[in-house]
């Protein structure tokens, strides 16, 4: 049965990926019979270019003034990468819908490489994601990672005009913009695991609001929602902030669900640690339980 019609306005980010993460949205409670508009806004995550994220506050900086126009009534949902959303939303604050996810790899784009393997020695090689870069260095330590900010369209601009051999991506954001042709390939998730959330939509809104909640309900994907809760845990288990080299991702086979989570040293001085859990999954209390065991793995084995 549909929920009563809502006018519902939709706090976003103004880059081309966020909008279209909000539009999509939009469309579907649309398709729904609700009104819904969208409220564009600049984040101080969007201002900040000049330094990496894990230096500046991390990644809830793309995500406090969007809460901010919740807050104030402005708006009633926010549309958000899953991955930019810090483990422990504010008081106040709650996760009404996880969406179904797109691709969760990371891609490797390049004008002239086909595969990380084929660049050279020394090549540089363009991140700001500190998981990226332990992940990277393992892979291929005689490379040279360099920082890269800016939305998808800089980041894609700074590949071409050379100041990289080639650049990692989520393959997510370029398959959602029609940019899939810039992918030379995706990595396997067994060299270069995803960022707990990647490829995911969340939908936040303020608690409490059990009108959005329930309009959002059609929305929610819960295979999806299980394999991020599951990530997540192991996440904010960890400390997860975007100044942790952390790796974590979930696959759910029927009612199992299997998780692997990778750490790295920043300073590069020890090798990853690796762990990995499988289990049954049917609630995200029991996901959330799979992912606090491979945190406590992790540690376990020396990651910090």
């Amino acid at each position: 049965m549909n929920s009563k019609p809502l006018n519902i306005v939709i706090a976003t980010r103004e880059s081309r990926l966020a909008l279209w993460q909000a539009e999509h949205v939009q469309a579907l409670l649309a398709a729904r019979g609700h009104q819904v508009s969208l409220l564009g806004m600049t984040t101080l995550g969007d201002q900040i270019l000049d330094r990496t994220l894990s230096k500046v506050g991390g990644k809830g900086l793309f995500v406090k003034e969007l809460e901010t126009a919740l807050e104030d009534g402005r708006a009633d949902i926010a549309v958000h990468s899953l991955k930019d959303v810090p483990m422990e939303l504010p008081e106040g604050f709650a996760l009404a819908c996880v969406m179904e996810r797109e691709d969760a790899r990371d891609a490797f784009v390049s004008p002239r490489y086909a595969r990380l393997q084929d660049l050279p020695q020394g090549a540089v090689v363009g991140t700001s994601s500190l998981r990226r870069t332990v992940l990277l260095q393992a892979l291929r330590p005689d490379l040279r990672i360099e920082p890269l900010r800016g939305n998808l369209d800089t980041r894609l601009r700074k590949l071409d005009e050379g100041q990289y051999e080639a650049i990692v991506l989520a393959a997510a954001g370029l398959k959602r913009l029609g940019l899939q042709e810039r992918i030379r390939c995706e990595f396997d998730e067994s060299e270069m695991l995803p960022a707990a959330g990647q490829g995911a939509l969340g939908i936040e809104v303020r608690a409490g609001r059990n009108d959005l909640i329930e309009a959002l309900a059609p929305l929610a994907h819960l295979p999806t929602w299980l394999r991020v809760a599951a990530e997540r845990a192991v996440s904010r288990s960890m400390g997860g902030s975007c100044s942790m080299p952390l790796a974590a991702h979930a696959r759910l086979d029927g009612a199992q669900l299997h998780i692997n989570a990778a750490w790295g040293d920043p300073e590069l001085r020890t090798p990853l640690v690796r762990a990995s859990a499988s289990g049954s999954a049917t609630t995200l209390a029991q996901a959330e339980a799979l992912g606090e065991a491979v945190a406590a793995q992790l540690r376990e084995r020396g990651a910090h």
